[in-house]
This record gives structure tokens, sequence and C-alpha cells, in this order.
């Protein structure tokens, strides 16, 4: 979790090291089809002109009130909130990756075993927000005088987060690291993401990390080693910043 007086910039430059180039250019999804039969929620308060089509008002205001610690508005530029990523989340989750339909879901499932088996749950993404959110806002009920999470302060929320990034908070139905690192991955991949996809809006996060987006061709850069490239980032849709 990014602390306030981090540095975002080299924070950031690390996030990019390790999400791969395909995410960071043409976000996390690989098709614009969504799976969803579900009907659209109510709209959002806390994100303007973006209504949550899965993400009902509780977990809308979770997510928002999650990332919005995890990568935070400072001096260096805009954080997760401006850039878009609760939008990005939740149109995520509305795609075949929310829905595990890129992932062998069938069983039997074994989750106490070796993580070089790898994924052994049977919930999708989808599920993993929906059950982890209700279960920890009803643990914050129990044990912050009876308030969910979106209701706390930063500092508490902070202490929460952390705490479920530990595993120190026990979940009923979703295990607290999983849900965590769900929320820090695909607030990273928001952050980063092609824009078309509803995060990184106005292409913050690129230009925070001085990455130059899609664009096509840069042959006359090839032969200026150590000259600062001097464009801003272009979206794949040709939108430029």
């Amino acid at each position: 979790m990014i602390k306030p007086q981090e540095e975002r910039r080299g924070f950031l430059r690390r996030v990019l090291a390790i999400v791969p180039a395909s995410t960071v250019a043409v976000g996390a999804g690989v098709a614009q089809t969504g799976c969803s039969d579900q009907p659209g929620q109510a709209p959002a308060r806390t994100t303007a002109k973006y209504s949550p089509t899965y993400f009902n008002d509780a977990e809308w205001a979770f997510v928002n009130a999650a990332v919005a610690l995890l990568i935070p508005a400072d001096e260096h530029g805009p954080g997760a909130i401006e850039a878009g990523v609760p939008e990005f989340i939740d149109r995520q989750l509305e795609m075949p990756y929310g829905h595990g339909k890129l992932w062998y879901m069938q069983g039997p499932f074994h989750p106490d075993s070796k993580p070089e088996l790898g994924y052994q749950l049977n919930m999708s993404p989808r599920d993993i927000y929906r059950h982890g959110i209700a279960d920890c806002d009803a643990w914050c009920r129990s044990n912050r005088d009876g308030k969910v999470f979106a209701q706390l302060n930063a500092e508490q929320r902070s202490e929460i987060l952390h705490a479920l990034e530990a595993g120190k908070i026990e979940l009923p139905n979703t295990p607290a690291k999983l849900l965590f690192n769900y929320l820090l991955n695909n607030t990273r991949e928001g952050f980063l993401s092609d824009p078309i996809y509803g995060g990184n809006k106005g292409m913050v996060g690129w230009k925070l990390i001085g990455f130059p987006g899609a664009r096509a061709d840069f042959m006359d850069w090839v032969e200026m080693p150590n000259k600062p490239y001097p464009y801003g980032p272009v979206s794949i849709n040709g939108e430029s910043a």
C-alpha cells in the first residue's frame, strides 16, 4: 500500500516493471463483450459521471474508499479516484475476466494445496469482490462501532487494509489476503491501463511514469540515445494527452 509520504513516481515505476506490457498497453480485459446478465445497479455517489453496472451502492463506496488509499492523490499528480480506477474495476467485472471465463473453473477445488498448483477457489473475480466486501463490511460493523469500511476515517481504513494484506482478519467466505491482492492489482491495472478501459483518465498514470502509450512509430528516436522523448502518450483509440 502506498503511504502518502512515499515517492509515488518511484513506486509506480516499480509497479510498471511487474505489470505485463500487454496490461499497460491495452488494459486487463481481452474482449469488449460483456458477460453479465445482472441488471445495472444504482448510480454511484462517489465518482461523478459513471454509474456502476456490477457493484451495488455499498460495494461501490467500499471500492472508492479503498483505492483512494492504495494510490492517493498528492503533489506528484492525481490518484486512483481521479484516474477512474473504480470505473475500470467495475467494467472489468462485467467482462470475461470478471466472470472467470478465462480460467479453468471446474472442480475439484483444493484451497489448501500448494501455490504452484494454481488458483484453487470456486470464485470468479466478481465473487471475490461481492463476498469479500460484504464480509469486510460485516467485520467492520462488529469491530468499529457499527460503521462499514467506507464510513471509517482514513487512518482506520488504512489499518484495516494492512490487516487484510497480512491475513490478520478472518473473513467467512473470502480469504482476506485474496481480497486485498485483487484490490491492489486491479488498482494498479486501472491506473496504468489504456484509457479506453475506463481507468487512467487523461493518461495521468502514463504521464506520471513517462510512458508514451500506444504510439505506432518510434523510428525517428532509435538513434537518439539519452535524449528525452518530447511527446505525450497516445491511447489505442488515437486520443493524445
